[in-house]
């Protein structure tokens, strides 16, 4: 079989799109975070959260946001970062409140950490213990060397107390 000039531009079109098509299959592994100690990063991170949020402290929980990071509870509407910042730091602290994390599993894919757990947060009101547990799904990504929190939903578990 001979070969014209366009029978051979056809076939080295189609051998580079092959290739790209691969590529582009392929896991980039670069931008990947290093998988050795991303599951204990993103612990830690979530425990830093939980601190910021007894203490009210918005720089804390600016730097752990991502820009764009949507809260979700329940049902309700979703919540920006600005949003959910002001909310948390309002009012005063209460030194009675504490956050429990526990039943966490962690789900690592290259530059994207999922955590599924329980939070239970306790406080004393006028004397009473008040206990509740929600069930919360956080979705972190890696950019320029961190984890940030791009996303959390939160329902209210029916034991909750």
């Amino acid at each position: 079989m001979r070969w014209n000039r366009t029978g051979k531009l056809i076939c080295v079109t189609l051998a580079g799109c092959c290739c790209a098509a691969f590529a582009a299959t392929r896991p980039m592994t670069s931008s990947a975070p290093p998988a050795a100690g991303a599951k204990q990063e993103v612990l830690r991170l979530e425990r830093e959260w939980v601190e910021a949020e007894n203490k009210h402290d918005a720089a804390t929980l600016n730097r752990i946001l991502d820009d764009k990071f949507l809260s979700t509870f329940g049902s309700r509407a979703p919540t920006d970062k600005e949003t959910f910042v002001k909310r948390i730091t309002a009012g005063d602290i209460d030194p009675s409140q504490s956050q429990i994390l526990s039943d966490q599993s962690v789900i690592l894919d290259q530059d994207t950490a999922v955590i599924i757990g329980t939070d239970t947060i306790s406080s004393t009101e006028n004397g009473a213990t008040h206990t509740a547990a929600y069930r919360y799904t956080i979705t972190y990504v890696h950019r320029n060397g961190r984890w940030l929190a791009l996303a959390e939903h939160l329902v209210a578990m029916s034991n909750a107390k």
